[in-house]
């Protein structure tokens, strides 16, 4: 048995993706499994959810498209493309994002190369400052992009950086969106995919599921996650539950100090459990002296600090207590929000952030 294991609910992601693509009906839900499914594994995410009808599917990058393809599935790539990545990106099939006419030009020259129609589609900056064509530039770059060979306009995005929170800067954006899209369609340029909503759209801004808009993208709310800020349109399931062992259990003496920097000193005799789980297995460190872990339904504070492969817990209510027990983490009231509320980040960064030692582990 695994010291440290991440048990992954596939019926709960169905569950949840189910739920999300009934509450954008009647558009379309795309599937994010950016950065290898957030952690949990992109591949058996993908497989899981086709049973639920998912057929789209959004990466970050060029080889996270590699990993996920199928032959199937519409795999779009939703950042930006690196000059050496642009000939496998052509090859792969996969839906190409337009974040420049200079992107433009080398996808339309290598698709020539290929004798192939590659199907693209334009990120627009509406205001995330971070990728794409800027807004009040993009009507003549996009009418630039549209005469290049090889290319087919299937869609075109936006982003939004403060859906959970900066609801007017978001309205903005959409009308920004929504005006370039009637200049297009004006000058003969119209897209059959037009998105926009990410997960906290789909909970904050209404507009951004309604016409034009056909597609919604969900990544963080598949895995039962929310941003601590804004609205919460549905309810979700957390899908995974993180177990480790108790690997000793001991009592110390009174005066001892426990862990790294000794923070905890003993003022009394006390049982205490070294638990195989750290930092380095994403165990948060702001758990130190604060957090709890859950052993047969009793939450054991956790004491002194939280380091790279242990973790120490107060055994005082389980005198019984014996090596080799298992220790939930997360799960058991213990939710990825918490510890992301402990740490003062987000909940992206928590799931994200359970390291590779720990073992996936899939229940259906």
């Amino acid at each position: 048995m695994a010291r440290n294991r991440l048990e992954i609910r596939l019926d709960l992601i169905r569950q949840n993706y189910t739920t999300i693509k009934n509450t954008v009906s009647p558009l379309c839900a795309m599937a994010v499994l950016k950065a290898d499914g957030y952690g949990l594994g992109a591949i058996s995410l993908r497989n899981a959810l086709k049973k639920e009808g998912c057929s789209k599917f959004g990466v970050a990058d060029v080889e996270e498209a590699l990993e996920v393809c199928d032959g199937e599935s519409d795999i779009y790539v939703l950042g930006d493309l690196l000059p050496d990545e642009i000939a496998s990106a052509v090859e792969g099939g996969f839906i190409l994002p337009l974040t420049s006419l200079e992107n433009a030009l080398l996808i339309s020259k290598e698709a020539l190369k290929q004798n192939r129609v590659v199907r693209c589609q334009v990120l627009l900056d509406t205001g995330m400052g971070r990728l794409g064509i800027i807004y009040s530039e993009s009507l003549g770059v996009i009418a630039e992009i549209n005469e290049l060979p090889g290319l087919e306009l299937l869609g075109i995005y936006s982003h939004f950086p403060h859906a959970y929170g900066d609801i007017e800067f978001s309205a903005i954006q959409v009308e920004r969106f929504k005006e370039i899209i009637h200049q297009l369609s004006v000058n003969g340029i119209e897209f059959d995919e037009v998105h926009m909503a990410n997960s906290d759209g789909i909970h904050n801004v209404s507009t951004a599921l309604k016409e034009p808009f056909n597609i919604a993208r969900t990544g963080i709310n598949l895995y039962g996650c929310f941003d601590l800020e804004g609205k919460r349109r549905v309810e979700l399931s957390q899908v995974v539950k993180l177990i480790s062992r108790l690997v000793a259990v001991r009592r110390l003496p009174k005066g001892f100090s426990v862990g790294y920097g000794r923070t905890f000193p003993l003022k009394e005799d006390k049982l205490v459990g070294t638990v195989a789980i750290g930092y380095a297995d994403g165990l948060p460190i702001s758990l130190s002296n604060s957090g709890s872990l859950v052993i047969r339904g009793v939450k054991c504070p956790i004491i002194g600090r939280v380091s790279m492969d242990y973790t120490t817990v107060d055994l005082s209510e389980l005198p019984d207590a014996k090596p080799g027990e298992e220790v939930v983490c997360l799960g058991d009231d213990i939710s990825i929000n918490d510890w992301a509320i402990s740490s003062g980040t987000i909940p992206y960064d928590i799931i994200c952030s359970i390291g590779n030692r720990v073992k996936r582990s899939y229940i259906d």
